[in-house]
């Protein structure tokens, strides 16, 4: 007995850890101002990703002119764009823990820029929508990895306000694409598509050099790594390691968590339900990219720069939305400490609650505002509160996977991408038979009708969805009472 005693206490000494809750050197102990500028800048990473994925849009008609194509065709180079962020997750979910989330992220937000620049350049088709695909791959990387840096370096407390800063760049990076490169096409008639993306590789180019100055690694486990390997050559006691070191990342292993774990996910309710919702509402947005220029341009008779400034109505919506997100989020506090300090997950769902009424109201309101003698400002009130219901949706359902899956949360996040990408990436491809069939009017109001069937998920959740986390055969794994 005193030999295995003698033996679990010199295993414990040289396993590293943190030198208690207080110690500097983990990540949720860092200054604020670190804090915020680690969180800005992978914000503004995701930013430049998601503003790559919707300017491309202000050129699709100087891109069918100058290769003879239909809009169908073009629009292939924003469907591959969103599709490859689909597949991006299964690369980058492992590389942030084998090698920690800087590199995780900003290796491959330096191929999203040359990708971006290839696409400028590119002299056919095929490699527009190669480069195209290969660049939603790469920018994919801060959509999987932000989350993880947030929950690295902030506690559960503050960690809502802080995703709300990134989906404020999730939210506003498509929104505020369509304006500048209408601006750019305006000006630029007939090489303006190609501008687009230069400017975007060239924001893409900024954050990345602020963010390889300024961002440090925040990936606990890899911090604890280097601190066992600098204390185990200084000491020349070969025997010290952390504990990922002693678990080590196999290739099975990674295999297991970002490829058959996520899949597995697709049937766990809760999972499959949240996913299924916020992936319907982030397609819609996308839906509204092929939208927009229809009602603006051909219905209404503007021009690309005055038909792409209704966008500002969804970030307007956006805004309004972050503070019932952020009242969400004091709303989460007291329950967590009426809960002895423990995380309740429902309680994310109160702002999915009220924006699932407001996101088929505005697609309503768009729908019989649609007609060119209808005053346009219907039509752009429709947009405000799409884009209100679409971040409290999306905001609250990310945030409620991560507090219901905890450990698991990589997988049901890799599981919500996907699935978003691939309705986003279909979505705007079915814009012309659906619209072109039914109409503005009933086309969107089908949509609105889809929304309302919906809107009783989250309600559900908040009710029952603590008894499914406690039986379900993923979630149970990280439940809390």
């Amino acid at each position: 007995m005193n030999m295995d005693i003698e033996s679990k206490a010199a295993v414990e000494e040289t396993l590293i850890d943190f030198d208690g809750s207080d110690d500097p050197y983990n990540p949720l102990n860092w200054p604020m101002k670190r804090k915020l500028v680690v969180t800005l800048l992978y914000s503004l990473c995701t930013l430049g990703t998601m503003f790559n994925s919707s300017v491309y849009n202000s050129g699709i008609i100087q891109i069918e002119h100058q290769f003879g194509i239909g809009t169908e065709a073009a629009l292939l180079g924003l469907s591959l764009y969103l599709l490859g962020m689909g597949f991006g997750p299964i690369l980058w979910a492992p590389m942030s823990e084998a090698y920690g989330r800087k590199p995780a992220v900003l290796i491959p937000i330096s191929g999203l820029m040359l990708f971006t620049f290839a696409t400028a350049t590119a002299k056919d088709l095929q490699t527009i929508f190669i480069t195209r695909f290969f660049a939603g791959m790469f920018g994919s990387a801060p959509l999987t990895n932000v989350g993880g840096v947030l929950a690295d370096i902030w506690p559960a407390s503050q960690r809502g306000a802080a995703m709300l800063t990134w989906g404020l760049g999730v939210m506003t990076g498509p929104m505020i694409a369509p304006i500048v490169g209408g601006a750019l096409v305006v000006n630029l008639p007939q090489t303006g598509w190609r501008w687009t993306e230069y400017t975007t590789g060239i924001i893409i180019a900024v954050s990345l050099i602020l963010s390889v100055i300024f961002i440090d690694e925040s990936y606990p486990p890899v911090l604890l790594a280097r601190k066992a390997s600098k204390i185990r050559f200084e000491t020349q006691n070969w025997a010290i390691r952390s504990k990922s070191q002693e678990a080590g990342t196999s290739i099975p292993e990674m295999a297991r968590k970002y490829l058959i774990v996520p899949v597995e996910m697709f049937i766990d309710p809760i999972c499959f339900f949240i996913n299924l919702y916020g992936a319907f509402v982030y397609a819609i947005v996308y839906l509204t990219l092929a939208v927009l220029p229809v009602e603006f341009q051909q219905v209404r008779g503007w021009n690309e720069l005055v038909g792409s400034l209704p966008f500002l109505s969804i970030i307007v919506g956006t805004l309004f939305a972050a503070g019932v997100l952020f009242w969400g989020q004091i709303h989460y506090v007291k329950v967590m400490k009426a809960n002895e300090g423990k995380p309740v997950a429902e309680a994310r769902l109160l702002p999915m609650m009220i924006g699932s009424f407001f996101f088929p109201a505005g697609l309503f309101i768009m729908a019989w505002t649609s007609d060119r003698d209808v005053h346009w400002i219907g039509f752009c009130f429709g947009l405000l509160l799409l884009g209100l219901g679409f971040f409290t949706i999306f905001q609250s359902a990310v945030s409620y996977l991560v507090d219901t899956y905890l450990m698991l949360a990589a997988s049901a996040l890799a599981a919500n991408m996907f699935m978003r990408s691939v309705l986003a990436a279909a979505f705007p491809l079915i814009a012309k038979s659906l619209f072109g069939n039914l109409g503005l009017d009933w086309g969107l109001s089908l949509l609105a009708f889809i929304s309302l069937a919906m809107i009783p998920i989250p309600f559900l959740f908040h009710l029952y969805g603590k008894r499914i986390r406690a039986v379900g055969k993923r979630s149970k794994v990280s439940f809390i009472p």
